[in-house]
């Protein structure tokens, strides 16, 4: 049985860390992409405060594809270049928007969601998923969050 929980008082330096050990002890060995990156989205909901949708989308035919997450129901499919996950996938760069209803050709999947993080996961220079986080939250995430995410995804290239 895995019981993995942060401490509420860690710094999220540390809480990322101890998300990316999680990530790895969980992931090491298993073959199954979407079986790790459900539980990866699990550990997402259980180290981050503030979230509303944690989750995939992966590359499948040239657009992006929803994947294992948590929270509500999601948009299906996002074409690359579309809103910010579909950005994310275009540019391999990291998007981390404070106000999504300022970012040009946002996609409301939910209506609640304010700021947004989309990490792309990359294999041989290629995107093949993107993390996409949500919050409620206007301004919710900052570097801090972007970093501790690229460095999942880095974890994650030969395991999804």
């Amino acid at each position: 049985m895995f019981d993995f929980k942060p401490d509420a008082e860690l710094s999220k330096v540390e809480r990322y860390r101890q998300l990316r050990d999680a990530a790895d002890a969980l992931t090491a060995g298993e073959s199954d992409g979407v079986a790790n990156m459900a539980n990866i989205a699990a550990l997402i909901w259980e180290f981050v405060p503030g979230l509303n949708w944690a989750g995939f989308y992966r590359m499948v035919g040239g657009e992006l594809v929803l994947g294992p997450f948590v929270g509500r129901p999601a948009c299906i499919r996002i074409p690359v270049g579309q809103g910010v996950c579909g950005a994310a996938a275009k540019s391999g760069e990291t998007q981390l928007v404070e106000d999504v209803h300022a970012f040009p050709g946002h996609i409301a999947c939910d209506a609640a969601s304010a700021s947004e993080l989309v990490v792309p996961v990359m294999r041989r220079g290629e995107v093949i998923a993107v993390i996409d986080l949500d919050s409620p939250v206007k301004g919710h995430f900052d570097e801090n969050d972007a970093c501790g995410f690229e460095t999942l995804a880095a974890l994650l290239e030969t395991r999804i």
